[in-house]
């Protein structure tokens, strides 16, 4: 652990780093996915899909389900899948220059609220720089998670801006294997085959 208690990648934990989603997997609530890990320890995992909007819902409609005044800032904000458990809950993953007594700092750069109260900062424009807002996490039991890194379900790759709060969510997918090195249409479906 570091001096602050997050876990980081070398620890063999991946909080604040990012899982992509290998080609073959067979999960189509994951597949083509990135996800930002927000927690990774013993006990188990937590993250959030950055790379999945929601046609559903939109930011507007979130605020009034919530009895929260409508948007006055000019940012589109997009409600993504965060991923199949709680799908209800919402969360905002953001940028660390807001930080409330309920914020969880995961990195220096990424935190995480799940208030309304950061919801109607950003409606208001006083909300942080750059924000995430997903119904729903992804979550896995102590060792499952590694289990399906050592099956070459997914990779890991550093968090960046870009590919937790870039404009293009499609783009995201292949964006975060090429930051690795991997072209993702040479990437093969099948394990163990290139």
């Amino acid at each position: 652990m570091t001096d602050d208690q997050t876990p980081r990648a070398s620890d063999g934990y991946l909080t604040g780093q990012l899982l992509v989603a290998m080609p073959q997997m067979q999960d189509p609530r994951f597949a083509r996915t990135v996800i930002y890990m927000c927690a990774h320890n013993e006990d188990g995992a937590m993250g959030l899909v950055v790379n999945k909007p929601m046609e559903s819902v939109e930011f507007p409609e979130l605020l009034e389900q919530l009895d929260l005044e409508p948007a006055v800032s000019s940012r589109d904000i997009r409600v993504h899948f965060g991923g199949p458990v709680e799908s209800g809950r919402g969360f905002v993953l953001h940028s660390a220059d807001y930080v409330q007594d309920a914020t969880m700092v995961v990195d220096g750069n990424i935190a995480l609220t799940a208030t309304t109260d950061i919801l109607k900062d950003i409606a208001s424009g006083n909300g942080p720089r750059a924000c995430v807002l997903v119904l729903g996490y992804a979550g896995w039991g102590p060792g499952q998670l590694d289990g399906e890194i050592q099956k070459n379900g997914w990779l890991s790759v550093a968090a960046d801006d870009r590919l937790v709060f870039g404009d293009d969510p499609d783009a995201v997918w292949g964006a975060a294997l090429a930051k690795i090195g991997i072209d993702a249409s040479q990437l093969s479906g099948d394990a163990g085959h290139a």
